[in-house]
């Protein structure tokens, strides 16, 4: 929608509110204004997106500004609602209890482009895709973008369920900004699902758009239109897919849930209890989006893989989008990674090509983490990944992690940075001590390194030890002991043993040759005479 036509509609809006009211308002002023608020007895009020709330005049709101409007917009529907003909702002009124409007609320319809290029090439996947998140956050914004491309970009017959013509509009013709979708107006909200299979059945469309799934019945609906090959996007009430598997009324959008009984060897396999939670059905939606904020989407691209490990407790994260950031339409497959690998070596080295493990390169490829710190010593884990050749990286930015490891004797102080990452859908690990084995053993947690990987399991758990015996030596020095050495060991972890002797401002060498080569920690009388 052109600015044009914003500042059109914004005059449609200013037109029908009293004079007392409208002397304070312009165009300028609502750029960043989500609603204009009028309460019989208090002073008019508009609300910016930013929280802030700003008063108009002194003047109190009287019965006369309250008929003023209503007399000048369309009847309410059972909902309360009422709109604006060609314009996408909506009108809510509270009444008393003899049904009399004492409150409006002037919601301001802004058209906002951009807010889907970050998700676009899920919506051109021909998946029915559910929008999640808190009211304000920009859903109905979102489906009016997508209907717009889906009808104009991509050719598709789209048709709109149109509940309090909040996607497209009042009046008889929808908004430009829905494109050449078509529009179904619904009477009264308890229709919804009437006009859906309506829809489905009259007017053959490729996909159908929804807002505001909210009764058993809507979802039953859904579920009949996905089942009949029709494209669904629609929201529905719930802030994260969790909510939404919890709600007995919509948790049939994602398959639903029911208690299975589990044979005892299967419930051991499991390690769980014989009583569990299993999805019961296929998801009526393929995708899972939830709109944390306006610039920001968490994405569940298999609804059915999400919804498994959520209820059986095992760790998931949604792949987060940014709405100002740019995205690879076509994500290479592990196929075309390794034919781009084979293409870095060089002919001569085909023994080399020939060795190249194409199972351990795919889980390498899934494997890699982006790990964000707090109070967690950055160069020990840097030297733990760079000495285990971890599949893994640290990251400044939680926003790009993985997952976080954090100190415990500092999560308190945290609670803003563990808050962001819980609100992330992160796995959050945590250490102890700022010690070399400490971090090592949580970073093995961490990367879920395999059983199966006995080279890097067995140095794992021979690191541990050495260490172990390194810290006894050293309590040993301290306790007043003159030189202590310790078992040969590889030099992988020798350097390690050296590390944790520095930090404890003793001093140690390489002793022996070969298989034999140890630490030697030295203290007490060796140090002084070495000083002397």
């Amino acid at each position: 929608m052109t600015d044009l036509q914003f500042q059109n509609d914004l005059e449609k809006l200013i037109a029908i509110l009293p004079e007392k009211v409208r002397k304070y308002i312009t165009y300028e002023s609502l750029q960043d204004v989500i609603e204009i608020v009028l309460d019989i007895g208090r002073v008019p009020e508009i609300r910016h997106s930013s929280g802030k709330i700003e008063y108009l005049g002194k003047n109190e709101v009287t019965d006369e500004d309250i008929s003023f409007i209503t007399q000048r917009v369309q009847e309410f529907t059972s909902d309360n609602r009422s709109g604006i003909p060609g314009t996408l702002h909506r009108i809510s009124a509270i009444r008393n209890r003899q049904g009399k409007i004492i409150g409006l609320t002037c919601r301001i319809g802004r058209v906002v482009t951009g807010t889907i290029a970050c998700i676009k090439d899920f919506c051109m996947q021909n998946k029915s895709i559910l929008f999640l998140g808190r009211p304000g956050v920009g859903k109905t914004t979102k489906l009016r973008e997508i209907s717009r491309l889906v009808a104009d970009e991509l050719g598709k017959r789209v048709v709109i369920v149109d509940t309090s013509n909040e996607i497209a509009g009042d009046g008889d013709v929808p908004h430009p900004a829905v494109g050449h979708a078509r529009r179904m107006q619904v009477r009264q909200p308890e229709f919804q699902k009437d006009i859906m299979i309506e829809a489905v059945e009259n007017h053959t469309p490729e996909v159908i758009v929804v807002d505001e799934i909210g009764t058993e019945a809507e979802a039953q609906a859904a579920r009949t239109i996905a089942e009949r090959g029709v494209m669904l996007i629609a929201t529905a009430h719930g802030n994260t897919l969790e909510n939404l598997i919890k709600n007995p009324t919509l948790s049939d959008l994602v398959g639903g849930i029911q208690s299975v009984t589990l044979g005892d060897d299967e419930a051991k396999r499991r390690a769980s209890q014989k009583t569990v939670l299993e999805r019961e059905k296929q998801p009526t939606f393929d995708i899972v989006i939830e709109i944390l904020d306006r610039n920001t989407l968490a994405v569940y691209k298999d609804t059915a893989e999400a919804v498994d490990y959520i209820l059986r407790g095992w760790p998931i994260r949604p792949e987060i989008r940014k709405v100002d950031q740019t995205y690879d339409h076509h994500e290479p497959t592990i196929s075309e990674e390794i034919h781009k690998l084979e293409q870095k070596i060089p002919d001569s080295s085909e023994s080399l090509k020939f060795s190249f493990n194409r199972k351990d390169y795919t889980e390498s490829v899934k494997a890699f983490k982006k790990i964000y710190l707090y109070a967690v010593s950055r160069s020990i884990v840097e030297k733990v990944i760079e000495r285990l050749d971890l599949n893994a990286e640290i990251t400044r930015s939680i926003e790009d992690a993985d997952i976080v490891i954090a100190h415990k004797n500092f999560a308190k102080g945290g609670a803003k940075v563990l808050n962001t990452a819980n609100d992330y859908r992160l796995q959050i690990f945590y250490v102890k001590t700022n010690s070399m084995a400490q971090i090592q053993k949580v970073l093995k947690e961490a990367l879920d390194v395999p059983e199966s990987n006995e080279t890097l399991r067995g140095y794992y758990d021979d690191a541990e030890r050495a260490l172990d015996e390194a810290k006894a030596a050293i309590n040993k020095i301290l306790a007043g002991a003159e030189h202590v050495e310790l078992q040969p060991q590889n030099h992988q972890i020798r350097k390690l043993q050296h590390e944790l002797v520095e930090q404890h401002n003793l001093e140690s060498q390489s002793v022996g040759e070969g298989d034999q080569r140890h630490l030697r920690i030295v203290g007490g009388r060796d140090m002084q005479d070495k000083s002397a």
